[in-house]
């Protein structure tokens, strides 16, 4: 067998409108399907939320977008999600992050800070200082949620071991 192809990140946020928003213009992202509403109901899709989220969900707001190499970015908003301030719990079970890649990530750090993002590390980092131009810096969406940003691919980065 092949190894398989990464299809897209679920992400849910407080304010759907202003996640599309961020999204599309911080990283030039795709809008596939812009907010639209889903019901509970006998459909295909209502039935799929049923398997997923159980008996009485209600409703939710959801967006689609693309990344320039075909990535989903699949927005969420639920009736009770709140914006909340949580502690970085990278150690709990689940997902910690996910990872963007430009070659001009501190210019992209400055429109996420612009968007109401955030830079989570005080510099970015190099990988191999003054040997590879490999950076890195994690920052959060204006939602709190972390993600990171490389310079380069994951296989160049991690090819000669990084942490040697």
């Amino acid at each position: 067998m092949a190894a398989v192809t990464f299809s897209h990140i679920g992400i849910t946020v407080p304010d759907l409108d202003r996640a599309v928003e961020f999204y599309a213009k911080c990283f030039d992202f795709y809008v596939i399907m812009p907010p639209t509403t889903i019901h509970h109901d006998d459909s295909a899709i209502g039935q799929m939320c049923d398997d997923v989220f159980g008996a009485g969900w209600g409703s939710f707001r959801i967006a689609h977008l693309a990344t320039g190499d075909g990535i989903g970015i699949e927005l969420f908003e639920f009736p009770q999600t709140t914006a909340e301030t949580r502690p970085f719990e990278y150690w709990r079970p689940g997902l910690f992050h996910f990872c963007l890649q430009d070659e001009k990530l501190e210019e992209r750090v400055k429109l996420i800070e612009a968007m109401g993002g955030r830079q989570r590390m005080q510099q970015v980092r190099h990988y191999y200082p003054g040997q590879k131009p490999y950076r890195m810096v994690y920052v959060e969406d204006p939602f709190g949620n972390v993600f990171e940003l490389y310079s380069h691919s994951y296989e160049l980065t991690y090819s000669a071991g990084a942490y040697v």
